[in-house]
């Protein structure tokens, strides 16, 4: 299984089929409500069939989520502007991610941020999307193997945090990182059971939660992977 972009798509290029699916894709979005034309247009940047397996190169416009190595997977384009969407993302804005996966997500967002960090428990996932980022020119994104549910101390406060695994409550230590009247999105709820997006907003030393958007994400696990 390939997890580093061919020589072809070194250049971030898009087949003329998959250009034709992505434009569907950004037009299906913005008719399922996604309004920011911000994030419309970091999604049209950013090639998701370079993300994907290659044995689901063909689905990779499709608006649904596909397997990647190490039992993960690579988040529905929906759910990926939606969540953008509710970051509130501009371009002073330094973010954390926690979940690098694939490197999608990272990589949607290099193009609203300042800078972004993501950090990935997995390493055959973080060498693959760092060798995107390269082969994509996206020079403003950090990646670290570690455990996400620590955060990122060192580089800490962060204006906006997302985390792509569920878990029944946001980590102490994210909340702790979010500088003050910053934004950070998440899914929370049981394994397999009820999840919904939340947005929490830090006003000093209270953090404003909104439940929002039912979704179904992989478990966010503590600690590196043994393994991978």
């Amino acid at each position: 299984m390939s997890t580093t972009p061919k020589q072809d798509e070194a250049a971030g290029t898009v087949s003329e089929d998959n250009r034709i699916r992505q434009i569907e894709l950004i037009m299906a979005l913005r008719a399922r409500g996604i309004r920011s034309t911000k994030v419309l247009a970091a999604l049209e940047k950013v090639p998701r069939e370079l993300f994907v397996d290659p044995a689901f190169r063909a689905q990779a416009y499709a608006d649904h989520s596909l397997p990647i190595e190490c039992g993960q997977t690579i988040s529905q384009p929906y759910v990926v502007a939606y969540t953008t969407e509710l970051l509130d993302v501009d371009d002073r804005c330094k973010v954390l991610e926690v979940g690098t996966g694939s490197g999608y997500q990272a990589a949607v967002l290099s193009h609203l941020a300042r800078r972004v960090y993501t950090i990935e428990r997995y390493r055959t996932l973080a060498k693959a999307a760092e060798a995107r980022f390269q082969a994509l020119g996206l020079t403003n994104i950090t990646g670290m193997v570690g455990d996400g549910i620590k955060g990122w101390k060192a580089q800490a406060p962060f204006d906006r945090i997302i985390v792509t695994a569920a878990a029944a409550d946001v980590p102490k230590a994210l909340l702790e990182q979010l500088r003050d009247g910053g934004i950070l999105v998440m899914p929370l709820g049981s394994p397999g059971g009820v999840q919904h997006v939340v947005k929490v907003v830090r006003q000093g030393d209270d953090y404003a939660r909104e439940a929002l958007l039912p979704v179904r994400f992989v478990p966010l696990v503590s600690g590196k992977a043994q393994q991978l």
